[in-house]
């Protein structure tokens, strides 16, 4: 009898080191996702009481993001040169930091600080973005999207329970004397410092460094490895495809749901009604993600992306005819959720799908960075607009970029 082929044991190896990255990826986003949906309800309302302006509430959401754009080239740098495992893990350290920060900003009544902290933290955002893409490292074609799909949705667990952490993470506070709505960021804290040590210990061995193998070369430095993502996407069309739909999807979501703490707060719900349409919000965003994960596998990523737009629109409408009912705005939460996720999940599969692995990381990165600075504009803008025409006037704004993306995917699909 003839032993297995070198092929074979290979093959069987990786998908060993598979499972138990996703295994591991799963776990991490179950713990970064607990701090994350913690700190997501009472970024906004934090940042209108020490700034005293609810005009202001916009910078939480714009702030994070912009932080999560600011790190992603970095943190996929790193990535490129040391792996996986000690991108995920450097991500997570300064995102606990970030959040410690946060709350040493409220104890000193610091604006400038405050705004500057919760873009530190936005590292834990693009660290959940790059576990997404981790999980594709390893995967075969049939599996890409399934395997994404299950990180994506492991962040539910957490991220569902973290917002309705509101009022005790306050009870927390005050125990710890610190200022109101800034104990949900002692939590966030703790979360990405058990993340840190999780990534540091069981992401082994790194599925990246595994994946390219031989081609396993280091980066020139931060520039060339930017430009290089740029130049793929302007040579590459299913990339560029890929981005425009993740991207501006989550400006849209960023936008409409960083508001709505602020919009509830003002028409009188309290901290326990908005720590429930946030945790429904985000179980809608990952709670789904298999699903849309196993129909981009089998439809294809262009009819997932669509789909997600559809229910976009539908989140939308609602949001602006039913402003004025608490109940309405969170049903429109959870459709909006349910699009970005569709969105996000099938156009990262086609993302990595789009470049041979070792193009990837440059890819993923300028993809983050841009998805990311596209968010941060949709919350800059969004404040502006809530303080101007009302929630409904905003969601009513946001319908201009979903109908851009339709456009490109039809005509993408017509090959024009």
């Amino acid at each position: 009898m003839t032993g297995p082929t070198t092929s074979t044991v290979d093959d069987l190896e990786r998908l060993r080191v598979q499972r138990r990255t996703v295994s591991v990826l799963i776990a991490g986003q179950i713990v970064s996702g607990l701090g994350v949906g913690a700190a997501v309800s009472m970024g906004a309302l934090l940042v209108a009481a020490v700034t005293g302006s609810e005009a202001w509430s916009g910078m939480a959401a714009t702030m994070n993001t912009l932080g999560a754009a600011v790190f992603a080239i970095p943190l996929a740098l790193l990535a490129r040169r040391r792996g996986r495992r000690i991108s995920l893990t450097t991500g997570a350290l300064i995102a606990a930091l970030g959040a410690l920060a946060i709350t040493a900003s409220a104890v000193v009544g610091s604006s400038f600080l405050l705004l500057v902290s919760m873009a530190v933290m936005g590292i834990g955002s693009a660290l959940t973005f790059q576990a997404r893409f981790a999980a594709t490292d390893l995967a075969t074609d049939a599996t890409r999207g399934r395997d994404l799909s299950l990180v994506v949705w492991s962040t539910t667990i957490g991220a569902v329970i973290g917002p309705n952490l509101a009022e005790p993470s306050e009870a927390l506070g005050l125990a710890l004397g610190l200022p109101e709505l800034s104990g949900g960021f002692v939590i966030a804290a703790a979360a990405q410092l058990l993340g840190a040590l999780l990534y540091a210990i069981a992401l082994r061995p790194d599925p990246l460094l595994l994946a390219l193998g031989p081609h396993r070369v280091v980066a020139a430095g931060p520039g060339r490895r930017a430009a290089g993502g740029l130049t793929i996407l302007r040579g590459n069309r299913a990339a560029r495809s890929a981005v425009l739909a993740v991207g501006l999807s989550h400006a849209v979501m960023v936008a409409l749901m960083g508001m709505t703490p602020i919009h509830l707060m003002g028409h009188g719900a309290d901290l326990r009604i908005v720590g429930i349409t946030i945790s429904l919000h985000v179980a809608g965003m990952f709670g789904l993600s298999p699903v849309f994960g196993l129909l981009t596998d089998r439809i294809g990523g262009r009819a997932v992306v669509l789909g997600g737009q559809v229910m976009l629109v539908a989140a939308l409408l609602l949001a602006a005819l039913g402003a004025q009912s608490n109940a309405v705005v969170t049903l429109a939460l959870v459709l909006l959720g349910l699009g970005w996720s569709a969105a996000n999940v099938a156009g990262s599969t086609m993302l990595s799908g789009a470049v041979p692995t070792a193009q990837r990381p440059a890819l993923q990165g300028t993809s983050d960075l841009l998805m990311n600075l596209a968010g941060a504009t949709g919350g800059a803008l969004a404040g502006l607009i809530l303080a101007g025409i009302g929630f409904d006037g905003l969601a009513l704004c946001l319908l201009m970029p979903v109908a851009v993306v339709v456009i490109n995917q039809v005509a993408g699909a017509r090959g024009l």
